[in-house]
């Protein structure tokens, strides 16, 4: 039996159990939101408001196209710590060839390309020198964000001058649905589409599972490593622009700690980061919860500085709990494949 037929069908013998766990945790987040809701609705007047929620919608909408990216990354088996710099990044590139006389739309394109080009940098070094995607992110969000402060001066990058059409993504509306939330929608549905039905992506979860197995089997699992890399610093790229359009602004100081929000969405989410479990739904609701916990938060008046303890803690219980699935299903035995 090949090494691709052991991973098919211990896949097959286990799905429905850990379909049935992936579809738990996604039903139990959805509870846990409601719970929250419901308790805050009795605590603020103000959290049951279409304001509210809008602000919350517009807040996670753009994360939740970096938690996409993640998401994917952290499947395969890596992850990426310098989302936060890059999505900076993506917005200081674009403003500085748009202020040196670029229109908007082509100088966001050459804002996406260079994450795109930096991201691809990354894999390099983890797929070819095969250093730890841990360390080789750790690194290039320190370079990354020196490259940005290096671009500005230090100086925010003023940028309204951007014309309405171009301000229209991050501010418009269409029926009274803000355009980022509709973007949103699209890159969740395209992804989530493209992660359970599309081949390319079966193979970033065979990647994670089990990588020498997926090599034995045929699969170039260096290149799934590379696209998967390279895709969470394009989506990094393309929310940057849209934080652009939304502000009007590049600060070179944006998006610090942003990583954290983004990892702990994906793995509350079920991404494993052992690598070869996930899903996009899991992560959206994830990034929800984070969403509403710092909305109560700062309805509560509860100080910035327990905020981020909170979220530190809330970041620890995810995984651990992730920790602790993975050392079940390793302790479980394996039942003995059928000839």
């Amino acid at each position: 039996m090949s090494a691709m037929e052991e991973i098919s069908g211990s896949q097959t013998r286990s799905g429905m159990s850990w379909r049935s766990l992936g579809n738990m945790r996604e039903l139990g987040l959805v509870l846990i939101i409601l719970a929250l809701c419901v308790v805050m609705s009795f605590a603020s007047p103000y959290f049951l408001t279409w304001t509210n929620f809008r602000a919350m919608l517009l807040s996670f909408s753009i994360e939740g196209i970096v938690v996409v990216g993640m998401t994917v990354l952290l499947i395969v088996g890596a992850i990426d710590l310098s989302v936060g710099s890059v999505v900076c990044f993506s917005m200081v590139v674009g403003g500085f060839f748009f202020l040196a006389g670029l229109d908007p739309w082509s100088a966001s394109l050459l804002a996406i390309a260079a994450c795109a080009a930096i991201g691809a940098l990354m894999a390099l070094c983890v797929t070819r020198i095969g250093l730890h995607s841990f360390i080789v992110s750790l690194a290039f969000m320190v370079i990354v964000r020196g490259l940005c402060l290096a671009i500005t001066g230090g100086t925010p990058l003023s940028l309204f001058s951007l014309p309405a059409s171009f301000k229209f993504i991050g501010q418009g509306t269409v029926y009274g649905i803000p355009v980022v939330i509709i973007i949103f929608a699209v890159v969740v549905a395209i992804f989530d589409f493209l992660l359970r039905k599309a081949t390319v992506f079966r193979k970033v979860f065979y990647t994670g599972s089990n990588e020498k197995a997926a090599e034995y089997s045929g699969i170039r699992t260096n290149r799934v490593k590379f696209f998967c890399i390279v895709l969470c610093s394009t989506l990094a790229g393309l929310a940057g622009v849209i934080y652009m359009a939304r502000f009007g602004a590049a600060t070179p100081t944006f998006g610090l700690g942003m990583e954290l929000n983004i990892i702990a969405a994906a793995v509350i989410g079920g991404a494993s980061l052992k690598g070869g479990s996930g899903s996009i739904l899991g992560a959206i609701l994830g990034m929800a919860l984070l969403s509403v916990v710092s909305s109560s938060l700062i309805l509560l008046d509860v100080s910035p500085y327990w905020q981020d303890t909170i979220r530190g803690l809330i970041l620890l219980a995810a995984v651990s709990f992730d920790h602790v699935l993975h050392n079940r299903k390793k302790a479980r035995p394996q039942r003995p494949a059928r000839q």
